[in-house]
């Protein structure tokens, strides 16, 4: 879906685990597109955070960290919905038995520091959603976090950006796909001195905005 999109990178972020970024990494090689591991981390305040990672060695032990810090809850498949992990053919091998949308024990001021001791980086989810975002559950953006800019949904209005605390703040719009169906168009352009996963991962660390372009859709 990526690659019928136009998309040239992409990363996989599902709540809480890394299980499908080897399928994932795997699928996008043989399509020629740059693939991060990565996980939608929903932190003790039950904000989302991005969180990508340059191999999936680096996104394994985060994986680990998180899920000794998930509450010891079983998913409930018909009330969240099955829990399926992958291969890169699209075979299901299993399911995962945590419940993986809890929030961890990790807060939002911890998570950075976590993130970036394995090579990483993360940022803020849809900033803009009345819900699981940083503004609406903490009530304003803090420079003081280090996020090096944050995610807006599709449905951002503009005028959400001409908050105070949150001018001149460099966001970027992301699919959040939860279904194929979801995975929009490529839409923003970036310029990496390489096309490879480490190279999209240094520009993620220290973005260059100057360079973004914001393509029509």
């Amino acid at each position: 879906m990526c690659a019928l999109a136009g998309i040239e990178a992409a990363a996989l972020t599902d709540h809480n685990t890394v299980g499908n970024c080897a399928a994932f990494c795997e699928a996008a090689e043989r399509y020629g597109i740059i693939a991060l591991p990565g996980m939608e981390l929903t932190t003790a305040e039950e904000v989302h955070l991005v969180c990508v990672f340059g191999d999936l060695d680096a996104a394994r032990v985060f994986e680990a960290e998180v899920f000794r810090r998930l509450p010891p809850l079983e998913n409930n498949p018909r009330i969240f919905g099955p829990q399926v992990k992958m291969d890169s053919r699209d075979t299901a091998l299993g399911e995962e038995r945590r419940m993986l949308s809890a929030a961890t024990g990790i807060g939002i001021y911890e998570a950075p520091g976590l993130v970036a001791a394995l090579g990483g980086v993360c940022w803020p989810a849809h900033i803009d959603r009345p819900s699981f975002s940083l503004i609406s559950n903490l009530g304003l953006w803090d420079p003081e976090l280090g996020f090096p800019f944050a995610e807006v949904s599709r449905a951002c209005p503009p005028s959400f950006l001409d908050r105070p605390d949150l001018k001149g703040l460099p966001v970027i719009t992301a699919s959040d796909a939860h279904y194929l169906d979801q995975v929009m168009d490529a839409c923003q352009q970036i310029t990496l001195t390489e096309k490879n996963p480490a190279a999209l991962l240094s520009w993620l660390k220290r973005p260059d905005f100057k360079a973004f372009k914001t393509m029509s859709p």
